[in-house]
């Protein structure tokens, strides 16, 4: 059995729960508990807060965490990172209020900022030589200048949407963040077992995202043709139709190419183009 610490609320939360049931493991809806354990796979998750994964996943008490890597850098705790997972992708950005003029980075020197990652703020401003005045808050950030309390913050940033209804505008990106897996540098054999089985699913998972599996029929004396256009994981498959003549193409596509490819094909002559969506992918 295996512990995994995740957020227990909000976009992350939702996102890695998604990525467990699609790796095939059912994990029971309630979250009045602290600790839930799969019911088909030797998995526990603990809810958390966010800010404490780092931390939890370091000390043993959670042997894995998924957590934002702004969380993980400004708690700076000895976490081993598995592997960055692709989603809640999110920016570390400082922002000043619209009515004021930015000149660059200088402009921050001997301000006030508002922030709930002191750590990596302190870090950025260092490392280009501002001395600024750096406020904690720990909620609401984005208010802080509105109420006189600050000069700018420094915070999270997805859309940009709270920044634009709070007149602030994004000036500076420190850092892009998305989810991470982080594990106990320390764990035992056994649990590396359960680890490289969760790794195996979470990478079949990942593998088919954004793929698309594609089904055709082509004249063979366009078949030469049409593979050459076709991306594929070594060459599509091609199968003989009982129609003398025709062939059966399969193949994989990414979707951000899909519509070009296939465009392509139909002006090859490719007919009865079949698109299915692709669930699960072995390498």
């Amino acid at each position: 059995m295996i512990r995994i610490a995740i957020q227990s609320k909000g976009r992350l939360y939702e996102d890695t729960i998604a990525l467990l049931s699609e790796a095939g493991i059912k994990i029971p809806g309630s979250k009045r508990t602290l600790l839930v354990s799969s019911t088909n796979f030797p998995l526990e998750v603990l809810y958390l807060r966010d800010d404490d994964i780092p931390q939890s996943v370091a000390s043993g008490v959670a042997d894995l965490g998924i957590v934002g890597r702004n969380e993980l850098e400004e708690r700076g705790e000895r976490v081993d990172v598995v592997r960055p997972l692709g989603f809640s992708h999110c920016r570390l950005s400082l922002a000043i209020p619209k009515s004021e003029k930015y000149n660059g980075l200088q402009w921050f020197q001997g301000r006030r900022i508002a922030t709930s990652y002191p750590t990596i703020l302190h870090r950025f401003m260092q490392e280009h030589g501002i001395e600024a005045d750096i406020h904690v808050i720990t909620g609401s950030v984005e208010i802080s200048p509105g109420i006189g309390l600050s000069d700018a913050i420094f915070d999270i940033v997805s859309s940009g949407s709270t920044l634009v209804s709070n007149n602030l505008c994004e000036v500076e990106v420190v850092m892009q963040s998305e989810a991470l897996l982080i594990a106990n540098p320390t764990l035992g054999n056994d649990k590396r077992q359960v680890l490289s089985e969760l790794l195996f699913r979470i990478e079949a998972v990942k593998n088919a995202e954004d793929k698309k599996y594609v089904l055709m029929n082509v004249p063979t004396e366009r078949l030469n043709d049409v593979i050459r256009v076709l991306p594929g994981m070594r060459s599509p498959t091609v199968m003989p139709l009982a129609t003398p003549g025709w062939n059966s193409v399969h193949t994989v596509i990414d979707e951000h190419s899909f519509w070009q490819i296939i465009s392509q094909l139909k002006e090859l002559g490719a007919e009865g183009i079949l698109v299915i969506p692709v669930e699960k992918m072995i390498l």
